[in-house]
């Protein structure tokens, strides 16, 4: 058991930690959670022996082997496949002694002791496992043989996690580990996670992650660790019960409660389509029953968007998307109109980052045409968009850049929603943490009222207040969405429509992500039947098959066929519906219908009206149950 007993510490003249206390048991798989700053990073060190509590103790079992994922990687000429085997401590020891002894020859009981000693701890099988564990987080074969000074930081990244996982642990530490992972290998980890026998702790701010992973919360609060049973839907539940008892947090909820419940009201009376509405509406309602656990939330904003718009935003025609003397998606057909909200999936390396660098302008076509509409105002925040920011600036210079004439005032009331207060606004960018950047530049889009928002990885490096707060803003958004993230209830809850992006195509995905994950899961295996596990074409990456992506989606949709097609002609019914209760409640609004002289026609019309909405109610009804068959189905395939 781990047990931290009346803990107090001060980093920085700041306090962290004061008199806090928290028990967990072996077998516990358990989320920190915490604004950025507020200790959860330290109380690694602690349970590391890297750091001593201020006062207090911080017992960990003897004999425990603990692994964790580092946060930085040094340039190495090892090769990634032996970066991440090095991560088994006892197998490296027991083949450098296996080594040494069978190099002097001269004691056969002592090699055959070792060789018996490697089967008990399945060490021959260590190269294959962490192959494996690479192949789920993205490595080819072929970059399995590369050095590790040859990749990137966020792939280095990638690296220290496999290193963690590889190591045979009672206690495994993990520090936003998803911070670098596109959807594909976030949902292997889950899986992973979910059959590790040890105990876990896990810093995250990726909520369906902890949702799948954890079964218990230990959430930093005023100095004090508060430990909550169950994930973090019941986190956030708890602790929303635990708020409202206090008058001036209830007093908060019901303000947030109200403006969305308006924001409902008023979307259910503008939106022209049905299925928009409804799913927006879904979303929404969900929101308001989590907006409780997040009323003491430093971040409020808008994303406001331009007045201007045309139809379509953008348009791409015959479009060659990719670099010269490379072709990633040959030939792409896309217009994306006003209020289209669409999640990009697909496999890494497929395109979805090429794709929105086409559609922002940002990557020139190799063929084909990109037609802007005359009022297109792109709001585009890239994966690499914080290296972007002028290290020396500060935030309210940042955006005094783009409105010379805005007052200071106005600048800071709009900063301060970002979380910038008082003379942070005025510091230089340079110091700031990966997550206040990430602030930064989520400002510097919304300041300038975008009609089309491109979004690629925004979650980055944001909390879960933060995350909380940009779902709300885009839930909100009226303007047009274009999104590739990890972060699935981000994606659940403020797109539409999914377009998959793999093997050379950009099409319409007709599922949710839970019908993703099955198809994902298809593919690869159909992937690794195909190439035979590591079949290696010449240029040295893996044998791709060509077809299983499009069987595996072909029979997803086969089997959800009636359905689709029933909730595609209510929706279309419905639409109809609403156009014939906005035509009659034009009609009874004119006042020359009550001059006089006229009852029988207001008569008519009143009771067309009902009989209108009554007609709109039913359809309604028969979308939700068809819509909850259509999920039933989908969770069982």
């Amino acid at each position: 058991m781990i047990n931290l007993q009346g803990v107090s510490l001060q980093v920085g003249g700041r306090d962290l930690l004061n008199d806090a206390s928290c028990r967990i048991f072996p077998g516990h798989k358990v989320g920190i959670i915490g604004a950025n700053g507020c200790g959860k990073s330290t109380l690694f060190k602690m349970l590391l022996k890297q750091q001593e509590s201020d006062a207090g103790s911080v017992e960990v079992p003897a004999g425990w082997e603990i692994a964790h994922m580092a946060q930085e990687v040094s340039a190495s000429d090892r090769s990634a496949l032996d970066y991440a085997l090095d991560g088994d401590h006892r197998l490296r020891e027991l083949q450098q002694e296996l080594e040494a002894a069978e190099a002097d020859g001269s004691d056969g009981k002592r090699i055959g002791e070792l060789h018996e000693r490697m089967a008990a701890i399945d060490g021959y099988s260590g190269p294959a496992r962490a192959a494996q564990l690479l192949d789920g987080l993205g490595f080819s074969h072929a970059d399995q043989r590369r050095p590790v000074k040859s990749f990137s930081g966020g792939w280095r990244i990638r690296l220290n996690l496999a290193r963690a996982l590889m190591c045979p642990a009672d206690l495994l530490l993990l520090d936003e580990p998803t911070n670098h992972l596109d959807l594909d290998a976030t949902l292997w980890l889950e899986q992973w996670l979910q059959r590790f026998p040890g105990t876990l702790l896990i810093i995250s701010h990726d909520r369906d992650f902890l949702d799948a992973v954890v079964d218990g919360i230990i959430s930093f609060e005023q100095q004090d660790l508060v430990l909550y049973s169950g994930n973090y839907t019941a986190f956030e539940r708890t602790r929303a019960e635990r708020l409202a008892q206090q008058q001036i947090e209830y007093e908060k909820q019901q303000a947030q409660r109200a403006h969305m419940e308006d924001f409902v009201r008023r979307f259910r009376a503008k939106a022209t389509k049905a299925k928009q509405a409804q799913s927006r509406l879904k979303a929404l309602d969900r929101m308001a029953e989590i907006a409780p656990a997040h009323v003491d939330s430093p971040f409020r904003f808008r994303l406001p968007a331009s007045e201007k718009v045309s139809n379509p935003l953008v348009d791409l025609r015959e479009a060659e998307i990719g670099y010269p003397g490379k072709t990633i998606l040959p030939r792409v057909e896309m217009g994306i109109q006003p209020g289209r909200r669409i999640g990009l999936l697909g496999p890494n390396g497929a395109g979805k980052s090429s794709l929105i660098k086409t559609l922002a302008g940002e990557l020139p076509l190799l063929g084909g045409e990109r037609q802007c509409g005359e009022h297109l105002k792109i709001g585009y925040f890239a994966q690499h968009q914080l290296e972007a920011l002028d290290s020396k600036a500060s935030p309210i210079l940042h955006v005094q850049r783009l409105s010379p004439d805005a007052s200071e005032q106005e600048l800071r009331d709009f900063l301060g929603g970002y979380g910038f207060i008082g003379d942070r606004v005025f510091e230089p960018v340079g110091g700031f943490s990966g997550g206040e950047k990430a602030r930064v530049a989520l400002a510097l889009l919304a300041w300038q009222k975008p009609n089309l928002l491109l979004l690629d990885e925004p979650t980055n490096h944001l909390d879960l207040e933060m995350r909380h707060a940009l779902t709300l803003a885009l839930a909100e958004f009226p303007g047009a969405v274009i999104l590739v993230s990890h972060d699935r209830h981000l994606l659940a809850n403020t797109t539409d429509e999914f377009i998959l992006v793999a093997d050379g195509r950009a099409e319409p995905f007709d599922g949710d992500l839970d019908d993703y994950k099955q198809w994902l899961l298809a593919f690869k295996r159909e992937e690794k039947r195909q190439s035979g596990n590591d079949t290696v074409s010449t240029d040295g990456k893996p044998v791709e098959d060509k077809k299983a992506q499009r069987r595996a989606a072909a029979a997803l949709r086969e089997q959800l066929k009636p359905l689709t097609n029933k909730l595609k002609s209510i929706e279309q019914k419905m639409a109809k519906a609403e156009k014939e209760v906005q035509r009659l409640e034009e009609k009874l609004a004119d006042e020359d219908l009550y001059s006089g002289g006229r009852q029988d026609e207001i008569t008519q019309l009143t009771r067309a009206q009902g009989e209108a909405r009554e007609s709109l109610d039913e359809l309604e009804m028969e979308w939700l149950e068809v819509s909850e068959a259509l999920e039933a189905a989908r969770s069982g395939s």
